[in-house]
């Protein structure tokens, strides 16, 4: 950074600051668990000495600010991947179940924005839907954040919702599902080769919030990749070209995961698309009623507080999925193991 030519790149310059906080900050994290654990081995040498049992509880309480701290620091020694550190692209779509599927993806949503927000991550809307009586029949949206892609890759799949509708005038239980796609949001050209005649670029225009320029000109893109019937769509930005420059984007580096996945014999398992939105297709099952459990079925990781789920409290389900992913996604796991 004191190099005279430091700043010559704007763009270079800014990543390396990035990542100089990046660091500073996973230092200072560390020094600050050095110091929790120091305070509670004198707290604990104090109650032997007084023999006082009032201070349980606090020690207590540092034994748990500590062990999230370290988990925290801990899960993110898992994320290793190429693209872990980017952006992530998330995108929802209703499937069976009518309005309750499209009120179930709207849940969905706001779940993930109060994550986000806890972690300290901003949100973005490149793409909507609404549904024709209530919710989001489709969203696409950009998570932005310090390994936002790295924790969300593990949402994705198709998310199960049993309840009793509100929308069911005999008050009858009913079953939702949501299919939630992934994608790192890669900044850098990938070397992908995308011919003219492979693609398809529809113009519309843009529904939802943005004003009257953006709800009066056909600035939405939309692109058609035939070989993989890959869809990608963008209404976010004011313009036309930049939409389209968004939408080529996310385009690419669905086609580059593809194939590095392809390369590796999953291709299955990295595009996150779900062609049957519906039974039998489930990562996760959120169950309201007769009783309340939230239950990964790839890891096995389950909680009873639905509501602090749907509050945004999603991180034993992502950290058990990133311990699952570094044991080989084993078709058995115990619970020691998540």
């Amino acid at each position: 950074m004191e190099a005279p030519d430091f700043w010559n790149d704007p763009e270079v310059s800014q990543n390396k600051m990035k990542e100089v906080k990046s660091l500073k900050d996973d230092v200072a994290t560390y020094a600050a668990l050095s110091t929790q654990y120091d305070d509670i081995e004198t707290m604990i040498e104090m109650g032997y000495e007084e023999n006082d049992p009032e201070l349980i509880p606090e020690i207590d309480q540092m034994m748990k600010e500590f062990v999230q701290t370290y988990e925290d620091i801990r899960m993110k020694t898992l994320l290793s991947g190429e693209y872990d550190r980017n952006n992530a692209i998330v995108s929802l779509h209703a499937g069976a179940g009518g309005t309750e599927s499209c009120d179930w993806a709207a849940m969905l949503y706001r779940m993930y924005i109060r994550w986000a927000d806890k972690k300290g991550f901003s949100v973005e809307v490149l793409d909507s839907l609404d549904g024709e009586e209530a919710g989001i029949k489709s969203i696409t949206f950009q998570v932005n954040g310090e390994n936002a892609y790295g924790y969300l890759k593990s949402e994705k799949g198709v998310h199960r919702l049993v309840r009793i509708s509100p929308f069911n005038a005999a008050g009858k239980r009913q079953t939702s599902f949501v299919s939630c796609d992934v994608m790192p949001d890669i900044e850098e050209d990938v070397d992908v080769e995308i011919r003219e005649e492979d693609i398809r670029i529809d113009t519309f225009r843009s529904s939802g919030a943005g004003g009257q320029h953006i709800n009066k000109t056909s600035s939405a893109i939309r692109i058609t990749h035939f070989p993989t019937g890959i869809v990608v769509q963008c209404q976010n930005e004011r313009s036309q070209h930049m939409n389209k420059d968004k939408a080529m984007q996310m385009l690419k580096a669905k086609l580059y995961l593809l194939k590095q996945e392809e390369n590796a014999a999953k291709a299955a398992g990295i595009r996150g698309e779900v062609t049957d939105i519906g039974w039998g297709n489930q990562i996760r099952s959120y169950v309201m009623q007769p009783y309340t459990m939230v239950k990964d079925h790839r890891t096995g990781v389950e909680s009873g507080n639905v509501d602090a789920v749907m509050d945004g409290n999603i991180d034993p389900f992502i950290n058990g999925y990133l311990k699952w992913q570094s044991l080989g996604c084993p078709k058995n796991m115990d619970s020691d193991d998540v």
